[in-house]
């Protein structure tokens, strides 16, 4: 055993003592002088305190500086025709040659006046000399007619000089005091003079923005004239930069007046000569910030006057905001009017309620997922429910019971993202087609009878009926299509039920109701995500009277959303925030009212959750004799062809799972294929030589074996045809 193992024995010898020896550890080298120095210059001058020390010394210095500068400015202005030039030079850009003659006659006028004050003062000068010595002159006659009358009443001629010698007394103490008192008021002066130039530079921040201070917030920062030209002139412009420079009173004169408007405020900014809007509405975030605002705070459109920018101040935090609740909502008795009436959307950015006509107008919604489509496109139907003519027929291709209210409103209901909707989608924009026609037909018959447009519009008959497909990019995407057996057996594949191309039925159906639907109450009403040209044809998006969009990832959706020339005038449903302005869209199109010379719109929808639907949905019902929602077309009666069936599925593919054929036979035709077992389907097609064999271990149906056993089968019954 070792000697250092203690035993647990109870007879086991009590272990040896072992001394270790530690060694004595070796210093550590001595820090050079210069490096312990050098770390202690660096730890004060990177010190916070010293820091903002020479920051607060920079701001101050520069502040004084700036301020004298301003003040030298300000003076040099206030003595020459400076601003008048600039003032005229402004108008002459914006095209105003009467204020630019009005500003020209003020200059000659300010000269004219100068001139004079300065020939009167070289006038005066003699004048002020010769009126100095005959002042003078009294003074000393009145004192020596005083001591004189002193003189003869004391009996002593030296009373005569007295007053004269008690005013050069006077004079002694008053410039006794004067060189006592000049020191410090001259020090107060010179205090006076260096605030006034620290506060004109603090005014017009002439210190760089990291040696300011931070400020806690945006809050207090009002939008002023200056504030609004000075973030131009940062805007990093070099021609509208160097303009500014040039104007008069800070520019002030190419700002029109600052109005309140709703939660902000509005201003027109004439641009001057040399600088586009396209170059200013480019630089939206930057001009945002540097008006203390986020980018979606600040709303930039073109007005009507040339080189024009109207821009939208929102106050801070203002937008984060909710907005009341819907009128329909506040007011249980409210009814809808389609033909003269106009629907509650929601307020702009004003405040100012935003309502929509929905008479004869085709729609379009788009945006990306979860932001509000839906609830804005409802909303707008649930007011139109209110309206006991209109008939409503909808596809929602989601099918997560958004529309649920509408049953026994809506006269088709169709629910769910599977091709078999899509096909009842397309059936059901047919069956509006064929009712268009019709309706087409009737009107000429009509018209031809001698009635009026007003009077066949009105007839029952023509009561409006509204179309309305949500997340139509499942049609537009689904690739879905019809097949049929000929008379020889053979499966033959036709148009394509969904799908954005010119053979695609539901894309016929929509641009056929968009071409002539409108004319006779037809109309459709999309509701669309993420666009792009292959879930929204240009055809099908150009087609509508109003488009609306969400917040959207790109400028080019946005142009795809709203139309190229609502965006060119500053529209942005691409600068909204993802999951912080949901409901908020962009509206461009004859459906809302819009200032004069612009093309769209930014509303704030109300918001109408499913319980509040229900109800107001409810109070719809009550409104209508009770309207029967039909689940769907119904599907014609046919005669069950399992190869047929079994083709339809496999489309083109050249082999496929026998277990996910059979799921897509139960998907499509549940009443025939839903309780079938694998070995119904392999006893169905083993007569025909097409059952299912196993290939890479797994039990497959290939394409080839089945569309032999079709033909096989077409050839044996055109045989027997013979015969007979």
């Amino acid at each position: 055993m070792s000697d250092n193992v203690i035993s647990l024995h109870k007879n086991a010898p009590a272990p040896k003592p072992v001394l270790t020896v530690v060694p004595d550890p070796v210093p550590a080298a001595p820090v050079p002088l210069w490096v312990r120095s050098g770390r202690a210059v660096r730890g004060a001058v990177t010190h916070e305190r010293t820091r903002a020390t020479a920051r607060a010394t920079v701001r101050h210095s520069l502040y004084l500086a700036g301020g004298a500068g301003v003040v030298a400015r300000r003076t040099w202005q206030g003595r020459t025709v400076a601003v008048h030039h600039q003032m005229r030079a402004a108008a002459v850009a914006a095209g105003n040659q009467e204020i630019a003659a009005e500003w020209q006659e003020k200059a000659d006028r300010f000269r004219t006046d100068r001139h004079r004050r300065r020939m009167d003062l070289i006038s005066g000068v003699p004048q002020m000399a010769k009126s100095a010595a005959i002042g003078t002159a009294g003074t000393e006659g009145v004192l020596l007619l005083l001591g004189a009358c002193m003189a003869i009443h004391n009996h002593n001629v030296h009373d005569v000089i007295a007053p004269t010698l008690a005013a050069v007394d006077a004079v002694r103490a008053l410039c006794w005091f004067v060189s006592v008192a000049w020191g410090p008021a001259l020090a107060l002066a010179l205090l006076a003079g260096l605030s006034h130039l620290w506060r004109a530079g603090q005014q017009q921040q002439t210190a760089p923005a990291w040696a300011r201070p931070a400020t806690s917030g945006v809050d207090d920062v009002p939008v002023t004239p200056s504030v609004v030209v000075k973030s131009l002139s940062d805007l990093g412009i070099s021609s509208l930069r160097k303009a500014i420079k040039e104007m008069a009173d800070g520019a002030a004169g190419m700002l029109g007046p600052i109005t309140l408007a709703g939660c902000g405020v509005e201003v027109d900014v004439t641009l001057p000569s040399g600088v586009s809007t396209e170059e200013v509405l480019g630089k939206r975030r930057k001009l945002a910030e540097n008006l203390s605002r986020h980018e979606h705070e600040l709303h930039m459109t073109l007005p009507p006057a040339p080189r024009t920018v109207r821009m939208w101040i929102a106050d801070s935090g203002a937008l984060d905001q909710p907005i009341g609740p819907s009128p329909l909502l506040t007011d249980p008795d409210a009814t809808a009017d389609m033909h003269r009436g106009r629907a509650p959307w929601g307020v702009d950015l004003r405040g100012d309620a935003v309502l929509v006509s929905l008479w004869q107008k085709h729609m379009l919604i788009t945006g990306l997922s979860n932001q509000g489509k839906t609830a804005s496109l409802r909303a707008l139907a649930l007011w139109l429910a209110l309206d006991p003519r209109v008939e409503f027929r909808i596809a929602d291709l989601k099918g997560v019971g958004d529309w649920q209210m509408f049953d026994g409103i809506a006269t088709a209901l169709i629910q769910g993202p599977t091709d078999d909707h899509v096909i009842e989608a397309t059936e059901m924009l047919e069956g509006a087609v064929t009712e268009m026609t019709d309706r087409i037909a009737l009107m000429r018959e009509l018209t031809a009878k001698g009635w009026s447009q007003d009077k066949i519009l009105s007839d029952p008959r023509f009561n409006p009926l509204v179309l309305v497909v949500d997340e139509a990019q499942v049609a537009y995407g689904s690739g879905a299509q019809e097949t049929f057996v000929t008379e020889k057996g053979a499966v033959r594949k036709g148009a394509p039920f969904g799908g954005s191309k010119a053979d695609s039925r539901y894309f016929q159906a929509v641009k056929k109701i968009h071409d002539q639907g409108r004319a006779v109450n037809v109309t459709t009403w999309e509701g669309t995500q993420d666009p792009t040209n292959e879930n929204l044809p240009k055809r099908s998006r150009e087609g509508n009277h109003i488009r609306a969009s969400l917040v959207l990832g790109t400028e080019s959706q946005a142009r795809m959303a709203v139309g190229d020339s609502a965006v060119d005038a500053g529209a942005a449903p691409h600068k909204l925030r993802q999951g912080l302005d949901k409901g908020t869209l962009v509206v461009a199109g004859d459906g809302v009212k819009l200032a004069p010379g612009q093309p769209s719109a930014t509303a704030r929808t109300h918001y109408i959750g499913p319980e509040d639907a229900e109800v107001i949905a409810e109070r719809a019902k009550a409104l209508r004799a009770g309207v029967g929602t039909a689940p769907g077309p119904e599907a014609p009666v046919r005669e069950v062809d399992h190869l047929a069936d079994v083709a339809a599925v496999l489309g083109s593919e050249e082999r496929m799972k026998s277990d996910e054929i059979r799921q897509h036979l139960a998907q499509r035709w549940p009443e025939v294929y839903k309780s079938w077992s694998a070995s119904d389907l392999v006893q169905a097609l083993k007569p025909f030589g097409a059952e299912p064999r196993k290939y890479n271990g797994n039990q497959m149906i290939s394409r080839a074996r089945l569309f032999a056993a079709i033909e096989s089968r077409a050839d044996e019954t055109e045989g027997t045809e013979n015969a007979g």
